[in-house]
């Protein structure tokens, strides 16, 4: 009989005895573990488990409903998704007038670096430049100016929860998104900053850089929240600064250039939900991606 996989994620405070009690809860309803990955990080645990269906006695509902059940029972978060399930994330992409990112998040979709797991369903902007770049790529382009911002911040979460948003990505946005905003997309708005932060937040970081005279600086992407460059860090990476004769266009130039290729590695991690935020930190996990990309059925562990 051919395996029906499904990936059971539990995340939840570390304590004795999770791994037997969901495998035992399996092993009970005919349900086989393939596989699992865990690990427990600043006192949380994160369990993965792909599990085959096949045998199941009870619906998927019961299942879904019973392992949710059980991780209350124990303070854990439950999760059970279909190994083939193909709901694509929707991502909304947030810009001002610098499109060096936007490029990059466009091309790394129609390269197929989103592996079926997203699409970009709109630009939203408080400046029209961009609008010729989404008109290329086909994806619909709305604005509204950010002189009033109240005004703009209202049409934004509106334009948002319209798309149906499942991630928001500052792609230099260039505005600070109110607490709102952040309420209602909590660790699903990703920003890109200029610097590695805690170091050069605020305006300008290239320039503070260059001006320093520091060697090495790069950039962040972070989840958004309501202090600013202050929310979780996802990805760092660095460039050199040739002091003395780098001048700070350079300095620029060298990091808009890793901006874009920083910001497209956090969105595909989140899109192969490798991340986790565990008390104000990103953690990476193996996630779906991990069970998902398996091009044959592993063997089975029965770890009861």
């Amino acid at each position: 009989m051919p395996t029906i996989k499904a990936v059971v994620s539990v995340i939840g405070k570390d304590q004795k005895g999770v791994v037997a009690r969901f495998a035992t809860f399996l092993a009970e309803h005919g349900i086989n573990i393939l596989d699992i990955e865990q690990q427990v990080v600043h006192g949380r645990f994160i369990m993965d488990m792909l599990v085959d269906l096949a045998d199941m006695t009870l619906s998927l509902d019961e299942l879904v409903t019973g392992a949710i059940d059980l991780g209350k029972k124990i303070d854990m978060q439950v999760r059970v998704a279909l190994h083939d399930q193909k709901r694509l994330k929707r991502v909304a992409v947030l810009v001002s007038k610098e499109s060096h990112c936007l490029d990059r998040l466009i091309e790394d979709e129609r390269n197929g670096d989103y592996r079926g797991r997203g699409k970009i369903v709109c630009v939203l902007g408080n400046h029209p430049d961009l609008e010729p770049v989404a008109a290329k790529a086909n994806i619909p382009f709305e604005f509204v100016p950010s002189t009033d911002k109240p005004r703009h911040m209202a049409w934004l979460l509106e334009r948002l929860k319209h798309y149906n948003a499942d991630l928001a990505v500052l792609a230099r946005y260039m505005q600070i998104v109110t607490p709102e905003v952040v309420e209602a997309f909590r660790h699903k708005i990703v920003n890109i900053h200029p610097s590695l932060l805690p170091y050069f937040p605020g305006a300008k970081p290239y320039h503070q850089a260059w001006a320093s005279g520091v060697r090495v600086t790069g950039c962040t992407a972070h989840f958004v929240t309501e202090s600013l460059d202050e929310g979780p860090i996802i990805l760092q990476d660095v460039f050199h600064i040739d002091v003395g004769r780098d001048t700070a266009e350079d300095v620029r130039r060298k990091g808009q250039t890793l901006e874009a290729q920083v910001l497209g590695r956090a969105v595909q991690m989140f899109l192969d939900e490798k991340l986790v935020v565990v008390d104000d930190k990103v953690v990476f996990r193996p996630g779906l991606s991990t069970f998902l990309d398996h091009n044959s059925d592993p063997e089975p562990s029965n770890k009861e």
